[in-house]
């Protein structure tokens, strides 16, 4: 197979919607672009909101991006816990939803830097192979710590009856909202991903119609630690193409 083209040159700011892998996002791009394509960073199929995909000779450029701290909108099901932090997973628990005062607690415990497990069902390697193929197979493997930041975690709405809690979270990288749902003895019944680093959702369009926005106005938005993620010269060879 030939190389794939590194023009057009370009960030893409996408709105996932529920449902397609993220991967999906990246090969309905590369389809009209004919370019080469990449992500900085993924979405769970359940998930939807900001996807940032690069094209073309930008995807040199990933590492500027993916160190972004992210916002989340997630609604929790405090009631249950599941295999995956999520619907698509086995149900592990039923319970009550903590008391008001126990949820506050718990909020709180979760601010500022934070280690929990990663979910079974992540793209982490185990052992050479990927953790959510063992958990498809039923293999019962224990988890690595991730340490994390939580930069904030409130509590923006309650159900009446205080099963479905509403948080927005601003965390640093890598962090697994899932993580935070099963550390509160629930599970994410929905994730939308608002900002990555200066980049908002509402800038975003869907896959189908969206436009890759020039790489100097995009780079230009980036504070002087995250551009220096890429070497100079790499930098400005991608500007020069694009």
């Amino acid at each position: 197979m030939p190389p794939r083209a590194l023009t057009p040159v370009g960030v893409a700011l996408v709105d996932k919607p529920a449902g397609p892998s993220s991967f999906a996002l990246v090969a309905a791009l590369r389809q009209r672009t004919l370019a080469r394509t990449g992500h900085a960073g993924t979405l769970d199929p359940f998930a939807t909101g900001l996807l940032l995909l690069l094209s073309g000779a930008a995807t040199r450029l990933a590492p500027c991006f993916v160190g972004l701290d992210k916002r989340y909108l997630t609604e929790i099901d405090l009631t249950s816990t599941t295999s995956t932090g999520d619907p698509e997973g086995e149900l592990v628990e039923e319970h009550e939803p903590p008391t008001a005062g126990e949820l506050g607690d718990a909020l709180a415990a979760l601010c500022g830097e934070v280690q929990l497990p990663i979910p079974a069902a992540s793209a982490v390697k185990i052992d050479g192979e990927r953790a959510y193929k063992l958990a498809r197979r039923g293999v019962a493997v224990e988890m690595p710590v991730r340490r994390s930041t939580v930069h904030g975690l409130e509590l923006l709405e309650r159900s009446p009856d205080g099963a479905v809690a509403t948080l927005a979270l601003h965390v640093s990288s890598g962090t697994y909202v899932r993580a935070i749902a099963t550390a509160l003895r629930g599970h994410c019944s929905s994730l939308r991903r608002t900002a990555i680093g200066p980049f908002e959702v509402a800038e975003a369009a869907p896959v189908e119609s969206v436009e890759l926005q020039p790489v100097a106005e995009v780079l230009g938005r980036l504070e002087p630690d995250a551009l220096g993620r890429v070497a100079e010269p790499i930098r400005r060879g991608v500007l020069e193409r694009g």
